[in-house]
């Protein structure tokens, strides 16, 4: 189809770009087609921003879905810049059976027929590795993590696809950022856009710079068949969800806090910091181009 999101926004709701038939059921609210728009316009942008797309030829993805929130509206948001003509990219699901104790191996199947979507199905037994490896007390996720991805990426290079597309968004970027910054002593958050450690893949994140709280409302919406996670969610008291709280706690106080983070992200002064493997300080003489003063007395 043809790429028609810049029409006016009432063009588009008139019948003028049909929506693709993920969004069969979803509600037709003047709030929703809102919500929509505003996630499918953080994606593109960060499509566009971090040259996620190249020019020139049409690259097979391997959209990774868990069946929590975050990857279905991922899956959606590409769908439907897809269908407008937006992401001239071929999208193929992907999920990872992990052998979770209570994991329904029917629902994603049932979804990805039910809205058209060519898919692949992983079984593989990651559960028992991890849960036998690491203590109960300690952090499943980063095993869980690393496992899981080195399967992606065979799977992707079997599927001839270039990129492994993840759901993180922006609140999963600055979680990282603060675990980093203040237990990891590292400043640094979640890539939009990164090349693996082999060289021959990319690991991309199209929903960096949407908002949990609208992927959040989106869900609830769109009605997804959520499957939980009974590994993550099992453990109490975990580093990230100390700093959730943290950040839903400033939020509250100050609302806005959490995007003035996240531009932060993308404003890096390496003058203003002290790390000489970004900045050459000792290099820096008299008579040079300043460094914009920082304001300070």
């Amino acid at each position: 189809m043809a790429d028609n999101l810049n029409l006016p926004s009432e063009e588009r709701d008139e019948g003028f770009s049909p929506l693709h038939p993920v969004f069969a059921a979803a509600p037709q609210s003047v709030s929703f087609r809102k919500l929509r728009k505003r996630l499918v316009r953080q994606t593109q942008e960060a499509i566009r921003a971090y040259g996620m797309a190249p020019e020139g030829r049409r690259p097979r993805w391997l959209v990774c879905l868990s069946g929590g929130k975050d990857s279905y509206t991922l899956l959606s948001v590409l769908l439907d810049l897809q269908w407008q003509g937006a992401l001239p990219v071929d999208l193929l699901a992907c999920n990872l059976d992990q052998g979770q104790p209570g994991f329904d191996k029917e629902i994603l199947p049932a979804y990805f027929a039910k809205i058209g979507v060519p898919y692949r199905i992983i079984t593989q037994d990651t559960y028992s590795v991890v849960t036998e490896k690491v203590p109960a007390s300690n952090t499943f996720c980063s095993l869980c993590s690393r496992m899981r991805r080195g399967i992606l990426y065979r799977v992707a290079r079997e599927e001839g696809c270039e990129a492994v597309v993840l759901g993180h968004h922006r609140d999963d970027a600055l979680e990282t950022f603060m675990l980093n910054f203040l237990f990891g002593g590292r400043m640094a958050a979640m890539p939009p856009k990164l090349v693996n450690d082999a060289g021959d893949l990319f690991v991309l994140r199209p929903l960096i710079g949407c908002a949990e709280d609208d992927i959040r409302k989106f869900a609830e919406l769109m009605h997804y068949p959520i499957i939980p996670c009974n590994l993550c969610g099992s453990q109490d008291g975990l580093q990230r969800m100390q700093i959730k709280s943290l950040l839903d706690d400033w939020e509250k106080r100050n609302p806005g806090r959490r995007q003035i983070m996240a531009r932060a992200m993308s404003h890096v002064r390496p003058s203003h910091m002290v790390d000489g493997e970004l900045f050459d300080f000792t290099g820096l003489e008299l008579g040079q181009p300043g460094t914009k003063d920082d304001g300070l007395s």
